[in-house]
Formats: structure tokens, sequence, C-alpha cells
């Protein structure tokens, strides 16, 4: 039986791992952090979740499967290097959308692979975590 302490932390702690993971991707393309790093806080997040609550219940809170969210990582970080390539310029060169938005800030091609990253990293964290978990309670 998991702790109540560790259970009712898990709960309020889980949207704040979360929240701060998002943080982590949206300021890394500019300073440290990135979708690596933000990846990481989430799917230590989940795991978490999945350590107190269980496998099932933990992939009913990520809501998609972590091999899909693998498959659209890396589809997203691909597609970040095709818009450079139509322009004729070299594999993976950041290209920037003028307007600065505003709570985002400066948006472009970096960005979006670091959203790829982030997706690929959060699908193999919690593949490997819940494949463990799952191999534990055998």
């Amino acid at each position: 039986m998991p702790s109540l302490i560790l259970a009712t932390a898990t709960r309020l702690l889980l949207p704040l791992m979360l929240i701060f993971s998002i943080f982590l991707l949206m300021r890394g393309h500019n300073e440290p952090g990135g979708g690596f790093v933000g990846g990481l806080v989430a799917g230590a997040a989940f795991t978490l979740y999945a350590a107190v609550y269980g496998v099932s219940q933990a992939q009913n809170a990520l809501r998609f499967d972590p091999k899909a969210l693998i498959a659209v990582g890396l589809l997203v970080a691909v597609v970040s290097a095709v818009p450079a390539l139509a322009l004729g310029l070299p594999l993976m060169t950041g290209l920037w959308y003028q307007q600065t938005l505003p709570v985002i800030g400066k948006i472009g091609t970096p960005l979006l692979f670091d959203v790829g990253v982030y997706l690929v990293v959060i699908g193999v964290t919690t593949t490997i975590m819940f494949a463990l978990f799952e191999a534990e309670g055998e």
C-alpha cells in the first residue's frame, strides 16, 4: 500500500512538474534548458505517478501511447528541417517568425525542433519506466 503522504504529494506535484517542464521547453531555444531537459522533467512526473498509482493509471494520465509520442516527436523534429531546405539553406538553419508573440516570445524552427525532442524524450522515458514497473509487478 502506497503512502498517503506520497500519494497526495504526487497528485499535487504532477501538474507543477508538467508546467515546469513546459517552462524549460519554452526558454530552452534561447537559454539553457530545452526539449531534452523539459522532456526529462515531464517523464519523471509520469514515472512518479506510475510508482504511486500504477502503470495503467499513469498511462491514462498521459493520455497518449508513449510509442506514439516518440513517432510524433521524431516527425516534428524532422519537419523542423524542411523550411531551411526548401529555401536552399543548410540543414537545421534556424528560421524565425518576424513578430514576437506575447507570452511565448520569438518562435521558429529551433523551437519546433525542441518540441520534437521534448515529445521523444517523454515517450522514451515513460516507455522504459512503464516497462520496468510492469516487469516488477510480474
